[in-house]
């Protein structure tokens, strides 16, 4: 395999690189700033932005299977969610089709934030219900990657909460947890994967020719919430928190204070309007038995063993304390 990772510094992008150098396989990486993390064997640092044109069709030149993980988590509003989430989707796969003809499979990884929430586990053929910018430009990313279809071999991974060390979107839940805060916002059910799992789910894409033209959930069948998650971050700190019931209407006002000040210092803040959608919405359960049926994909990673795995390698980077 002669891959090509966008994106390749982030958090999943990371785990996927590294497996695919674990493999033997030639990867290049598409980086806007060096990573130590990716000086791996077999694997070519390319520096520049997924926006790009003339960067990504220079970075398809001779790869056979492209990975697009490159996308904006945080951004100032709606268009700028939409420029790179989606306009990258669609320059890469232009490149693609200009500069890829041995191209084998075009993997997108989306997000489940595209289909949007729900307490009944959505299915692969639901319609796309977005609730943010977000998720409408993924789910924008989702539809531009399906309309090449037809010339181009594609597939969409649509991922739940991502779990695992080196992540920054989940810091928040195990600060929480070490200041012995469990914060009790109701019943609202979610679908995680660890990242090495969901690593693995992203090759079989590439690899199974079932994949083609098709959107997979890839998810762990073990479902937490909001509260799980930091009650499981709490034990694998050793600290013991309190329950602290907080009201949504708290919840939406700490969220606006939150994108004021982001605005006022020039920066997306981890917690904003965005994760306050997310974690009030009643429920983000997927079904991962698609995935499961067609392709013998499982998420095998335990959340406890997920969540420990993260609270070491905070306290190791120095971004949690330790107990």
């Amino acid at each position: 395999m002669r891959a090509l990772v966008t994106g390749a510094g982030g958090f999943l992008g990371v785990a996927l690189v590294r497996t695919l150098a674990a493999r033997g396989e030639a990867v290049r990486a598409l980086v806007r700033r060096p990573s130590p993390a990716l000086a791996l064997p077999g694997v070519e640092i390319a520096m520049g932005d997924a926006t790009d044109p003339a960067v990504l069709r220079e970075a398809v030149r001779g790869r056979d299977v492209v990975f697009h993980l490159a996308g904006v988590r945080r951004a100032a509003g709606p268009e700028e969610f939409l420029r790179v989430n989606a306009g990258s989707t669609r320059a890469l796969l232009e490149a693609c089709a200009a500069g890829a003809p041995d191209l084998a499979r075009f993997v997108l990884a989306g997000s489940i934030a595209a289909a949007g929430p729900s307490r009944t586990p959505r299915r692969e053929d639901g319609p796309l219900a977005p609730i943010e910018p977000y998720g409408a430009s993924k789910a924008e990313a989702e539809r531009i990657t399906l309309s090449f279809s037809r010339t181009l071999p594609v597939t969409i991974a649509r991922p739940p909460r991502i779990m695992g060390p080196g992540d920054r979107e989940n810091l928040l839940f195990f600060r929480l947890a070490r200041a012995r805060l469990a914060l009790d916002l109701g019943d609202r059910p979610l679908s995680w994967i660890d990242v090495d799992d969901c690593a693995r789910g992203l090759l079989l894409l590439a690899e199974r020719p079932e994949a083609r033209g098709e959107v997979f959930f890839l998810a762990s069948a073990e479902r937490t919430s909001a509260q799980g998650l930091i009650r499981e971050a709490a034990r694998a700190l050793g600290v013991r928190p309190w329950p602290v019931r907080v009201p949504d209407g708290a919840v939406r006002a700490l969220a606006a204070v939150a994108d004021a000040a982001g605005r006022a210092i020039g920066r997306s803040l981890p917690f904003g309007t965005k994760l306050a959608a997310q974690v009030l919405a009643p429920g983000w359960l997927c079904d991962p038995s698609k995935a499961r049926e067609r392709l013998g994909f499982e998420a095998r990673t335990p959340l406890a063993e997920s969540i420990e795995r993260a609270a070491r390698w905070y306290v190791a980077q120095g971004w949690i304390r330790p107990r």
